[in-house]
């Protein structure tokens, strides 16, 4: 592989310009709309329905009960190439009943919480997971109770998590060719440099997006992320906007990346290690994942595309085999689980990639390209792969 000019090409921005027109005539072709959030008062309405319910079940001196969607089911899923993974309209359920020793407690915990939302709402005020959370350590345990009650009471109600007033504290980092205002009217300018910025917690009430970027280059994991930003990534071939959820995406790193998306429309790329994990957190962004399929709409970007680290780039570029990681039992159990996905059909140079993973049954890291030269990734890899179209 050549070594790519230090500056944008004619040829890069118009191999970049074909792709993004190729993406807008895929969206006339008909995209999955989100469907319009709901206002405060139809959810406090819809959080008075359930409570009303409660207390006509008492009324007839029965045991409340309360009915939840399976969030962890397959079989509650389907899958539209225009939105990704989302739940189906009439999908298996599971009772939370107030007099059973298995879910009485969670009976009373989803009530609690509703308590919490139905005030914030009303309120018109916000609250992170983690706050609520330290208002009763004691009454619910542990972070993840908060999170999972949460989603469950979204999906129950049919509601975003934003618009239940409840925020996340945001693990993800964004830098680059972008400037926004956020809802308090803060002015926040993302250009590169040896800092990022921390992605908001309120991506809903973001506004003024500004952008010069060609291009959105989602990284997996910190470390590639802060070497990129080290090696001035951003400045060496074309403005773009460089964003990382360290790992596997929070909420708000997703949502970033749907509203820079929807507010562009310029290619987004992923740029993930060549293992079955990568792979996974590249459809997460791109598709959606299981337990968040109900909010489909409001977070997958199906036209993402995947950048690198390819497993065939492994033996194209002559990788050193001793930097090589042998597939763990546990790996090949989660590439066998990618290979069945419903959406894996719809991408054949994907499912080419998984079947030479599978057939060397080794993986690497995006740092093996260190072993060819320090600054092989942004020198040279990643240069050469956006002027030459070398994604899939």
């Amino acid at each position: 592989m050549s070594v790519a000019p230090s500056g944008p090409s004619a040829s890069f921005l118009a191999e970049l310009e074909r792709h993004r027109e190729a993406l807008s005539k895929a969206l006339q072709g008909g995209r999955g709309e989100a469907p319009p959030p709901p206002s405060r008062s139809e959810v406090l309405a819809s959080i008075e329905n359930i409570i009303q319910g409660v207390i006509k079940s008492l009324a007839r001196n029965e045991a409340p009960v309360l009915i939840l969607e399976n969030r962890s089911s397959w079989g509650n899923i389907k899958f539209e190439d225009s939105v990704g993974l989302q739940m189906v309209s009439h999908c298996s359920t599971r009772k939370v009943k107030s007099d059973s020793a298995i879910t009485a407690q969670k009976f009373a915990l989803i009530l609690k919480m509703l308590s919490v939302v139905y005030k914030l709402v009303q309120s018109n005020t916000y609250a992170t997971k983690r706050d609520i959370y330290y208002t009763n350590i004691q009454l619910f345990g542990n972070q993840s109770v908060v999170d999972n009650i949460i989603s469950d009471i979204s999906c129950m109600l049919k509601v975003p998590r934003r618009n239940l007033h409840i925020l996340s504290t945001s693990k993800g980092l964004i830098s680059g060719n972008l400037s926004y205002t956020e809802e308090d009217g803060t002015k926040v300018n993302c250009t590169c440099s040896s800092t990022a910025v921390a992605v908001s917690p309120n991506i809903h009430g973001i506004r003024n997006l500004i952008t010069d970027a060609k291009y959105i280059l989602i990284v997996e994991k910190d470390a590639t992320f802060q070497r990129l930003l080290d090696d001035n990534f951003c400045h060496k071939m074309s403005p773009c906007i460089m964003i990382t959820g360290k790992g596997v995406p929070d909420l708000n790193t997703r949502l970033m990346i749907k509203k820079l998306w929807d507010t562009f429309h310029i290619p987004v790329f992923t740029l993930v290690d060549a293992d079955p994990h990568g792979i996974e957190i590249m459809c997460i962004y791109k598709y959606g994942s299981l337990s968040m399929s109900f909010e489909a709409h409001n977070l997958t970007v199906p036209a993402i595309r995947w950048l690198g680290l390819l497993p065939s780039d492994i033996e194209r570029l002559n990788i050193p085999k001793d930097t090589l990681i042998p597939l763990t039992k546990h790996d090949q159990t989660k590439l066998d689980s990618l290979q069945k996905r419903p959406y894996i059909d719809h991408q054949p140079f994907w499912k080419k990639e998984m079947e030479i993973m599978a057939a060397s049954r080794m993986k690497a890291e995006i740092q093996v390209l260190t072993s060819l030269a320090p600054d092989y990734l942004s020198r040279v890899y990643l240069l050469n792969k956006l002027k030459f179209g070398g994604w899939i």
